[in-house]
């Protein structure tokens, strides 16, 4: 247990000390979004392009690691939806639900927490994480929301084919394609360049943790905390536990499998982590910020209990 702790126990008091820096000093909230837009523009570009870059495609992107976390995303969508549905959670309520249970941290939380695990495989770790989160599960939540305003369905089309390429215009999945191309052609970069990239990639995990914390500082706590305790269930109990379903069954139905035990353990502790840091903006434009304020505080301070009991068992 001592071992388990020396992983979990780094992570969170990082996002505590954010917490704690913004909240007593010398740290602003306006601080946390420009160390928020350095992750998400400069580092994790250059950590997803060295490690999709470093290695073969093949070596990087493991079919069955990608058909679990994809079979475990797309069955935890269904499965919040169906409960919301039968619970009569208006529509817009019910979206931004699906989407707080399914969309986990990968960049923030999940990469830190697998530095420290699986040192040597993180970066293709993340990056399987957000091929199958960048291109179908937000995409997916997103237009979930989407459909809940009474639009018309051609508006409906328009919007969801911006928000297609609103996504290939990310820094993140530019960093990855860029990374995927140089290891399709064979490139050889500069041994300049691949140190830059490597120190960029370095400071990914501290930073992504500190802002997490420090982004948590004046969220607003009022809304249905009922709801807001369901997506917490959903995002740290049902997400992980579908995903684990996912990996025991596919290779029953004739699937593919995951034949790498750190890879095994990884796709159900990469669906254990709290959902992404924008989920209160996005819920915002719908006027349910409170709940998902409510739930991704609750996500990321049970984390830490449910990660290191998950670790346990897994370990």
């Amino acid at each position: 247990m001592l071992e388990i702790l020396a992983i979990t126990f780094p992570i969170f008091a990082l996002v505590a000390l954010g917490y704690g820096s913004v909240r007593l000093g010398p740290f602003v909230p306006s601080d946390m979004r420009a160390l928020g837009l350095f992750v998400m523009n400069i580092a994790l570009p250059a950590l997803l392009f060295t490690a999709v870059a470093e290695r073969s495609v093949t070596e990087t992107l493991s079919p069955g690691y990608l058909s679990v976390f994809l079979a475990g995303g797309l069955a935890t969508v269904a499965a919040a939806w169906a409960w919301h549905t039968a619970r009569g959670t208006r529509p817009a309520r019910k979206a931004i639900a699906v989407m707080g249970s399914t969309c986990p941290n990968s960049g923030y939380v999940g990469y830190p927490l697998m530095l420290l695990l699986l040192p040597e495989k993180a970066g293709m770790i993340l990056a399987m994480n957000l091929v199958v989160e960048t291109f179908v599960l937000i995409p997916l939540t997103l237009l979930l929301l989407e459909s809940s305003r009474p639009r018309s369905g051609a508006r409906l089309t328009t919007r969801a084919r911006r928000a297609v390429l609103e996504v290939l215009r990310r820094p993140m999945v530019l960093g990855l394609l860029a990374g995927v191309a140089v290891s399709l052609t064979g490139l050889s970069l500069p041994s300049g360049v691949t140190r830059l990239l490597d120190l960029l990639a370095q400071s990914t995990g501290a930073i992504a943790l500190f802002v997490i914390g420090g982004s948590l500082v004046g969220l607003p706590v009022k809304g249905n905390r009922t709801l807001a305790a369901e997506i917490v269930v959903g995002k740290l109990f049902v997400h992980p536990a579908l995903t684990a379903l996912a990996l025991v069954a596919l290779p029953l139905l004739g699937g593919l499998t995951i034949h790498d035990p750190d890879l095994r353990m990884a796709v159900i502790l990469s669906a254990a982590v709290p959902m992404f840091g924008i989920y209160a903006l996005l819920a915002q434009d719908y006027g349910h910020e409170g709940i998902a304020s409510l739930a991704l505080l609750g996500a990321t301070a049970g984390a830490f209990v449910t990660l290191t009991g998950l670790l346990a068992v897994l370990s």
